[in-house]
């Protein structure tokens, strides 16, 4: 909680400073930019390292004979996270156009404000690059079984975890104030505010009819009334929501989850894994901001159901391993944005906002969605029972 304010506070200190720029010294908004600028580019580089050492990591604790309760897990962990996306797309679809009927001009045109210096920070591995090279190393590593390249990776994981902790998180809030500052001095701030609220509702709105369809496909699988089964994981719904975090809650969820007659061994399995690869919540709300940021600005390709398919698909597949960090799916994600959306810095900025706004109950959502995932995995792997 203390991070969203502090993300509250940037977007309203920003556009304070936006709005009074006429009357500061021109190198301030140029500082501004040029911060804006620096920091983008170092969260561009980092992405695939992030993407990499922890996909890598991540599949390779995995094993090779890790068994059916793992695959199956994983592999219904990520046809929900998809399913959730294409779900939030449609929705996104139907509902956005009757809110969102002209785009903004991008950040940045009509002020015309210049960095103080140019600095490029080239990424060291393109995203798709690192995400193949993350199974390849991943799969050889559960393969073989090699004990080197593990200890590599998953000491190259603990690094670039502990760089979001101490360095990128804490520097959100300003990047945040740095692309509302200038969306402020542009004249479009209150265009995308009014947009953020509809985000948000719809978001909210959004996962709770995913939760309702999950839980009456599991409900029906494992005999089960949905409603019942939904009301019994409300505990780690509302734990999820005051601590941000599925690991935090896993105890919570557990219990939960042993209520809807989830064998105890089962629970004390899938719970722990799905809080590391199930994000289905987080899912829904990357794709329902991604969607009006698209809609808002004319500069982004028009979303549209094929085009955002391959999307939704690869996004998936980065949020089984994204990081445990707030904010760490939308991170993660953000090399997808901007190689497959086109999005810029300032479209970047604006996603982290949205996301970060919600992210309490997006992790509520992953984490009840779990309980969901067990029953199946139950049921499939033991066979109905009472």
């Amino acid at each position: 909680m203390k991070l969203i304010l502090k993300l509250l506070l940037g977007v309203i200190g920003g556009i304070v400073v936006g709005l009074i720029a006429v009357s500061l010294p021109s190198w301030v908004m140029d500082a501004i930019v040029t911060f804006q600028m620096i920091f983008g580019q170092f969260l561009g580089f980092i992405i695939p390292f992030v993407i990499l050492f922890f996909i890598t990591s991540g599949v390779a604790s995995m094993g090779a004979g890790s068994g059916k309760t793992l695959g199956l897990t994983t592999g219904i962990a990520y046809t929900s996270s998809v399913l959730a996306g294409v779900f939030a797309l449609v929705i996104a679809l139907v509902v956005l156009p009757l809110f969102i009927t002209e785009s903004v001009p991008m950040v940045g045109e009509e002020a015309g404000f210049t960095p103080l210096f140019e600095l490029e920070i080239d990424p060291a591995l393109g995203v798709i690059t690192a995400l193949v090279m993350a199974f390849v190393f991943g799969i050889g590593i559960a393969r073989t079984n090699s004990p080197t390249l593990k200890s590599f990776f998953d000491e190259g994981k603990n690094i670039i975890e502990k760089l979001l902790w101490k360095v990128v998180i804490p520097f959100l809030p300003f990047y945040i104030a740095s692309i509302f500052a200038e969306m402020a001095a542009d004249g479009t701030v209150w265009e995308t505010l009014s947009s953020f609220a509809l985000v948000l509702v719809l978001a909210i709105a959004t996962h709770w009819l995913y939760l309702i369809g999950a839980f009456t496909i599991a409900g029906s699988v494992a005999g089960q009334n949905p409603f019942s089964a939904l009301k019994n994981m409300l505990p780690a719904y509302f734990t999820g929501v005051g601590t941000m975090s599925s690991a935090a809650t896993i105890p919570i969820t557990v219990e939960a989850t042993k209520k809807n007659r989830v064998r105890e061994s089962m629970a004390e399995t899938v719970i722990p894994l799905g809080a590391n690869i199930h994000l289905a919540g987080s899912t829904i709300t990357i794709v329902l901001a991604a969607t009006t940021v698209m809609m808002m600005y004319g500069d982004l390709a028009t979303p549209t159901v094929l085009g955002m398919l391959p999307f939704i698909f690869a996004l998936a597949v980065i949020m089984i391993a994204a990081p445990g960090v707030p904010g760490g799916a939308v991170i993660a994600s953000l090399g997808l944005l901007t190689t497959m959306l086109g999005f810029t810095e300032a479209a970047v900025g604006i996603m982290i906002a949205i996301y970060m706004a919600q992210d309490s109950f997006g992790t509520a959502t992953n984490v009840t969605g779990d309980g969901a995932i067990a029953l199946l995995v139950d049921r499939f792997v033991n066979g109905r029972h009472s």
